[in-house]
């Protein structure tokens, strides 16, 4: 049997004329294709990153207007329930208020024949008074040009000192509810006299000429 000498390890061969470093294993250095690869990975990652938050983005967007069509379409919707609420309150009030004018006429006729007394003027002005705060308004005087979108005229005469279609006298008293009209005042109307306005103005022009001329001859 061949003994070893303890304290000494066997080395490899090692050629002539080469050092004993040549004889160890080097590391390979990383060719410069796979220095590139990393950098390359990284920017490729960087690309589909920057789609991905675009992608997020356009979504982002197309949702946020979506829920602002969402939005506006429910105020709409608000306004509209709101506005049809307010004209059936309106339709039910001017409906009641419509029913009241009978009594309301009674009231008037009452206290124009000074009927109106004790116990039943008192709940006659509470009617008024809540007819009034519900907005119920009474229009129509004597004297006020007439007009046919508020005025009915039942009664029609001719006179002298009128200039235009006249409300000479009121039948019964018109009613408004905030701009509806519930019922036109029916009136008596007045036009001017036929051949007035022409011997008016006849008149003022011969008053017209003695004033040029100095007034009448005196005798």
């Amino acid at each position: 049997m061949t003994e070893e000498t303890p304290g000494f390890e066997e080395k490899p061969d090692v050629p002539s004329g080469a050092t004993p470093d040549d004889a160890e294993p080097q590391a390979a250095s990383p060719s410069s294709e796979e220095a590139a690869a990393p950098a390359g990975d990284a920017s490729e990652q960087n690309a589909g990153l920057v789609a991905q938050l675009d992608q997020v983005r356009t979504a982002l967007g197309e949702r946020t207007a979506d829920l602002q069509r969402l939005q506006a379409e429910y105020q709409n919707y608000r306004r509209r329930v709101e506005r049809d609420r307010i004209a059936v309150k309106e339709m039910a009030v001017a409906n009641l208020l419509t029913e009241l004018l009978p009594v309301l006429d009674d009231i008037g006729r009452a206290r124009e024949h000074g009927e109106l007394v004790g116990g039943f003027k008192s709940v006659a002005e509470s009617l008024e008074t809540v007819a009034a705060k519900m907005g119920l308004q009474q229009f129509g005087k004597e004297g006020e040009p007439f007009d046919p979108t508020i005025h009915e005229a039942l009664m029609h005469s001719y006179a002298p000192d009128v200039t235009e279609t006249t409300c000479v006298a009121i039948l019964q008293p018109g009613y408004r509810f905030g701009e509806r009209t519930i019922r036109p005042a029916r009136v008596a109307v007045a036009e001017p006299q036929p051949g007035a306005q022409t011997v008016k103005a006849e008149e003022t022009g011969e008053a017209g000429d003695d004033k040029e001329n100095g007034g009448p001859d005196e005798g």
